[in-house]
């Protein structure tokens, strides 16, 4: 039989702290492992790994936004975003140095031609905007007045009820996305074909082009509308306004898609990334980053 056995005050002070602090132990790991269960400290779909995601500047944002929901989901991956230009992104994914190509227009012919496997899906649309300078008073312009100042044939904004102003081309480098889409939306053909004014300003992204127009009163450029800020004025375009809305309901002619680029079918972490990107929850991404979502 066992015999009662007395503790000091010390020793059952030492005792009743050792069973709290085993329990409080206990009580912390069941509530890591439920942590985990709930997606809260570690990724519940187990996805690792790395994505580069490589081509358009209009697409930067967007790709960024993305990116970040994505890895918030999935702390275990990381994704690249690096804005070279379309022609650039499709030629990294064609070469295998990145997974995925951003692209501000659909694939041409010559690309599907020499890499066959190549797959496009669009994540988003979005409009190209018509900019001037702020300081300037025109507000709506012919698609005819448009090539016409790209051309060389008109020249100074007086010719279009403007104040009497030089005008300054501003366009994008060839290869560029943005100006392959206002090529053919505005312009009516391929870049190749279109005689651009020699004088042009050329800019190798939409930053550039932004700060050519702001910087400059007789300044006229052409950027995705998303990008357009209180620092430029997107004019009308044959009577019609450069918004979401005109887009979506096909009034607004100078509209693209914002493009995938995958060789061969995605697979793996690519195809989460982009199931993710056309998601309910990647979709609002989109929006945020001023794109224009599919699903809207």
């Amino acid at each position: 039989m066992m015999k009662n056995v007395k503790l000091s005050p010390i020793l059952a002070l030492i005792l009743v702290c050792t069973l709290a602090l085993s329990a409080l132990l206990a009580s912390g790991c069941g509530a890591s492992s439920q942590s985990s269960q709930n997606g809260e400290t570690t990724s519940k779909s187990g996805l690792k790994g790395e994505l580069t995601i490589s081509g358009s500047t209009s697409m930067e944002e967007v790709n960024n936004a993305l990116a970040d929901a994505f890895m918030a989901k999935n702390p275990d991956v990381k994704i690249n975003v690096q804005a070279l230009g379309s022609s650039q992104g499709i030629q990294a994914v064609s070469e295998g140095s990145a997974q995925i190509g951003a692209s501000s227009r659909a694939l041409k012919d010559d690309e599907k031609t020499k890499t066959p496997d190549l797959k496009e899906i669009a994540i988003a649309m979005d409009g190209i905007a018509v900019v001037i300078n702020p300081a300037n008073a025109i507000a709506d312009l012919k698609t005819d007045d448009i090539k016409k100042i790209y051309t060389g044939e008109i020249s100074n904004w007086k010719d279009l009820g403007g104040s009497d102003t030089p005008i300054t081309v501003v366009r994008r480098e060839d290869g560029s996305g943005t100006l392959d889409a206002f090529s053919e939306l505005i312009m009516g053909g391929k870049t190749r074909d279109i005689k651009y004014v020699s004088s042009a300003v050329i800019q190798n992204s939409t930053g550039a082009v932004m700060s050519s127009v702001a910087g400059d009163p007789g300044a006229i450029g052409f950027a995705s509308m998303g990008a357009v800020d209180s620092k430029l004025k997107a004019v009308k375009v044959d009577g019609i306004a450069a918004t979401p809305g005109n887009v979506l309901n096909k009034t607004y002619r100078a509209q693209r898609p914002f493009v995938y680029v995958t060789k061969g079918d995605a697979a793996g972490l690519t195809k989460a990334f982009i199931d993710f990107a056309l998601s309910a929850e990647g979709q609002k991404a989109v929006s945020e980053a001023k794109a224009i979502p599919l699903n809207k």
